[in-house]
């Protein structure tokens, strides 16, 4: 879902995903879970304020370094998880439009199910066309990515290993 608010204009991306709460939000909250659906590697000690760094390589050739904005895993065991970080749309950007992941555990229902819900917002873009552009494409990656942590969790498989980004 793309929406204007009053400092710009906001991706929000929702997936439930069937899943243990605390799994899903080691996803989000330690360098092993980043690594299941995102990275091939990474190194995160899990504080506001550090670095988070992502390599999309074994070799660390192709990698990306963020600074984490604000970060809230201290229920992570009863799978509540937030992490905001900077996040660079284009290798052309040189302005951080932040990235912030949710994971919340839903309610079981009667029949015994529940699930967890994660939602994404990245922004605020600017109005303009080029920003909306970069907007998009980052859209549409994310949604590929939630889409992969949803398969990993669910199905325990890794859609990068059929099609790496």
């Amino acid at each position: 879902m793309v929406g204007r608010e009053e400092n710009g204009v906001w991706i929000t991306l929702k997936e439930t995903i069937h899943a243990p709460a605390a799994e899903v939000a080691s996803c989000i909250s330690t360098a092993a879970g980043f690594c299941r659906w995102l990275a091939v590697a990474c190194e995160f000690d899990g504080a506001a304020g550090d670095t988070l760094a992502i390599s999309w390589d074994r070799e660390w050739i192709h990698s990306t370094e963020v600074k984490v904005l604000d970060f809230d895993a201290d229920h992570a065991h009863d799978g509540h998880a937030r992490i905001r970080f900077e996040w660079f749309p284009s290798a052309l950007e040189d302005t951080a439009t932040p990235v912030e992941i949710t994971v919340t555990p839903l309610a079981t229902r009667g029949d015994g199910t529940s699930g967890t819900r994660v939602i994404l917002r990245h922004g605020p873009f600017a109005a303009d066309a080029d920003a909306l552009i970069f907007m998009a494409d980052s859209a549409e990656s994310w949604r590929w990515y939630l889409c992969n942590l949803r398969s990993v969790l669910e199905q325990k498989h890794d859609m990068r290993a059929v099609r790496p980004l």
